[in-house]
């Protein structure tokens, strides 16, 4: 069923969902009808979906399973023992910790009571960790054994609950908890907690900055109901049975909404790894018979290039579909990908249909003017699932949400005559050359199509005379001796000039985010490091 209608019933054309008196480009998809109860956290939403006695998480490594009806008993336990420590609404909990079967227990806990979940990236320094804390004012923060040492630097009188759970633990000091005691309370009926509204911050979710300083992401209620109605539309046209293997981070936005909350609200099974590695992940996908796979690019490509040791040790036919997102990806790899691993395709290079219930537009973005079909420009958004803001800075607030609250997403794009949306690349890592624009992402696929290359990434290197020129950093094929001429000239010959490749330099690896963007600003520190 479509969505082809518009508040001032303006004429729609039906193919592309774009009107032209103010265009905005509108959803094709059934719109969301959000629930009308006002006082409704998103625990509770998702919890009203209930898939009773079915498994909802698998520990990949132990084979330990939560079923649904296990699931809402912890999230519940895990709540009431939060209340008797004293945490509120409002408060601040931080989850310092990699994917675990019980990061959703706690994220859902942490937002029935109305408190704020915010996630840290393990990996951060604790002078990150510290400054994260710092600006939440966190209250409570849960995290592994392994992770202590790191947060007694970060800060030591804030109290912690650890979430290994069947563990043995030394002694700890008294501020120091176990998430298993907690889920084996009994809940207190007595227990009367706060009034949580859909327009109540759930969650302080901070950006990668990969290209500048991270920003908390305020999310409220309505924003993750929206999100989770959204990704029971999206994942409807797959029966209920599907088992996914969580590969994404659920400290990460991408892999919280999915794995903490839309897939839980579908009664989905998810597998969950607690780090990334390809042979345990393929180990998984045969062991538990996953059938759906979310992944980011960099993984594609690791399956690409380890395919015939895969597939001789390794029985993956239960695998029926393959998601990725979050950075670019060759339309080359993924042929390769789908040849070597036969699973269901959709549209190559589209990002799909606009979402549910939002509106967007393609905008020019020196002038401001929207444009139109197949028009390249910055995407914006508007709708029930777009952010209310970034935490405590007005100032990037105020740049990125304008007063009609449409957001500026940064992202090229554009949509085409049949309504698929096209990302493009990222406006902020553009490279001027000469006043013409060079999309790295456009690059770094030309790149990626070479037999040789396994890996690459394009940065703006900086000249007196053109501004800025593309630079590449290219990851070999291992027992090869692809030249920087070589690498050159095999883009000079597919671009125009002013795209062209002008410096080389050889690496082992890419660096990028637990999402699998490229980590520009590092790779650019270290170019212009000599300059």
């Amino acid at each position: 069923m479509e969505d082809l209608t518009n508040t001032n019933q303006s004429p729609i054309d039906p193919r592309s969902g774009f009107c032209k008196s103010n265009s905005v480009f509108y959803s094709k998809r059934k719109p969301i009808a959000l629930p009308p109860n006002h006082f409704l956290d998103v625990t509770t939403y998702i919890s009203s979906q209930t898939h009773q006695g079915k498994i909802a998480l698998i520990d990949a490594a132990t084979g330990r399973q939560l079923t649904f009806c296990d699931l809402c008993k912890a999230i519940h336990s895990v709540s009431s023992s939060l209340y008797e420590m004293g945490i509120r609404k409002g408060h601040v909990v931080l989850i310092l910790s990699p994917n675990s079967i019980f990061f959703p227990v706690v994220c859902l806990a942490v937002m029935y009571l109305g408190a704020i979940v915010t996630t840290a990236n393990p990996l951060n320094t604790p002078q990150e960790i510290s400054k994260q804390i710092t600006d939440t004012n966190t209250t409570l923060i849960f995290t592994t054994p392994h992770f202590l040492p790191k947060l007694n630097l970060a800060s030591n009188n804030i109290s912690i609950v650890l979430m290994s759970h069947g563990a043995t633990f030394p002694p700890f000091p008294k501020n120091v908890s176990t998430l298993e005691e907690m889920m084996g309370r009994e809940l207190n009926p007595t227990q009367i907690k706060d009034r949580v509204t859909q327009d109540d911050i759930a969650a302080i979710l901070y950006s990668s900055g990969t290209t500048g300083l991270s920003k908390g992401v305020i999310s409220t209620h309505k924003n993750l109901i929206a999100l989770t109605d959204t990704a029971m539309d999206r994942f409807r046209t797959y029966d209920k049975d599907q088992i996914y293997i969580a590969t994404i981070p659920m400290f990460h936005n991408y892999g919280l909404t999915s794995f903490c909350i839309g897939l839980l609200a579908r009664g989905c099974t998810i597998v969950v790894l607690s780090k990334f590695d390809l042979n345990d992940m393929v180990s998984a996908i045969q062991k538990y018979n996953v059938t759906f796979l979310p992944l980011v690019p960099p993984i594609i490509l690791s399956l690409v290039n380890n395919s015939e040791g895969i597939k001789k040790r390794y029985d993956l036919s239960s695998l029926r579909y393959v998601l990725t997102g979050g950075a670019p990806l060759s339309k080359e790899v993924m042929d390769e990908f789908v040849k070597k691993y036969p699973t269901e395709t959709r549209r190559f290079g589209s990002s799909g249909l606009i979402t549910p219930s939002t509106e967007a537009k393609i905008v020019e973005p020196q002038s401001g003017v929207a444009l139109g079909i197949g028009q390249r420009g910055e995407l914006w958004l508007r709708g029930p699932s777009v952010m209310k803001g970034y935490f405590r800075d007005e100032k990037a607030t105020a740049s990125t949400l304008d007063s009609e609250r449409w957001l500026r997403t940064g992202d090229l794009c554009y949509i085409d005559e049949d309504g698929f949306l096209y990302v493009v690349d990222r406006l902020k890592e553009l490279i001027k050359y000469k006043g013409y624009q060079v999309a790295p992402a456009e690059l770094e696929a030309l790149l990626m199509a070479h037999p040789h290359i396994l890996d690459a990434a394009v940065i703006p290197f900086p000249d007196k005379k053109v501004g800025e020129y593309p630079m590449a950093y290219v990851v070999r094929e291992t027992g090869t001796s692809l030249s920087e001429d070589a690498v050159i000239h095999f883009i000079a010959k597919q671009v125009a000039p002013y795209k062209k490749i002008r410096r080389v330099a050889f690496v082992t690896s890419i660096p990028r985010n637990p999402s699998g963007k490229i980590l520009r600003k590092d790779l650019i520190k270290q170019a212009t490091s000599n300059l």
